[in-house]
């Protein structure tokens, strides 16, 4: 699978992430061969967050599958916390979970707003946390992931991050105007640029019949426009895309990402 270099940290990442959405509610038989799969098709690329299905059960499950592969690997996690002691003792939990005594990327999880930004920055929040950690050498890089272009924006004036989640999809991109602005400022600062949300269609409907209930959307499930949708995200300039958390619909990003070609205008 083709690999891309996260901004300016230097490491090589698969153009396909591997969600910990993806391990709820499997059992650890069934982590491990998704994990082993993933692997053996060239992914490196895994991403996971204590918030992730109950009692921390992906951040368990995946620092099992991945026991054996951990050098080889790159592994970020995230804080929901916003104060530096919950977001330390979130992190402590999470390296335990994962069986790892270091994060190849922890992120400030799922900026939402600027208030968000000014309590992880503020005396006591989880930024004094983080850069303790990364100092400690518990961390290597730092980042974020952010749900709000204003909360996305300021957090890059206020620290040289390593890289920035956020989403990166046709439809919000040309129609909502969510995502050009994130992307053209770290490209700026050199910040290494992950997308979320590639393959998403729409919001959930009120009353739908969820059949991917680990989906906090409604995903693209037809393999022609799901290959549209994912290639369209790979041809920015962004390192690497997250797919939906179903293990039907990873084996589909998977298909896809190992043949993948940039999309033209047509």
């Amino acid at each position: 699978m083709e690999k891309r270099t996260l901004g300016s940290t230097g490491d090589s990442l698969s153009i396909l992430g591997f969600g910990g959405v993806t391990l709820v509610g499997l059992h650890q038989d069934a982590s491990n061969e998704l994990v082993e799969n993933a692997i053996d098709n060239g992914i490196n690329y895994f991403d996971v967050a204590p918030s992730y299905g109950k009692n921390q059960e992906t951040e368990v499950s995946m620092g099992t599958a991945l026991r054996s592969h951990r050098k080889n690997v790159f592994l970020a996690c995230k804080t929901g916390c916003r104060d530096a002691k919950g977001a330390s003792e979130e992190m402590l939990r999470s390296l335990n979970n994962l069986q790892t005594d270091y994060f190849d990327l922890y992120q400030l999880h799922a900026l939402s707003s600027v208030e968000d930004v000014q309590a992880c920055f503020a005396p006591g929040g989880a930024m004094d946390c983080i850069i303790e950690a990364q100092r400690k050498g518990q961390i290597r890089h730092i980042g974020f992931s952010a749900h709000s272009s204003e909360a996305a924006l300021l957090a890059m004036e206020m620290y040289p991050f390593a890289s920035a989640l956020f989403p990166v999809n046709f439809v919000i991109w040309q129609e909502g105007h969510f995502g050009p602005e994130i992307a053209q400022k770290a490209a700026e600062k050199n910040v290494g640029r992950l997308a979320l949300k590639a393959m998403a269609r729409t919001n959930w409907a009120e009353g739908a019949v969820r059949d991917y209930p680990n989906c906090w959307y409604e995903p693209l499930t037809d393999a022609y426009h799901a290959e549209l949708a994912l290639r369209w995200t790979l041809s920015k300039d962004i390192t690497a895309a997250i797919p939906p958390g179903d293990p039907r619909l990873f084996a589909l990003a998977l298909k896809i990402a190992k043949n993948f070609t940039p999309i033209d205008s047509d």
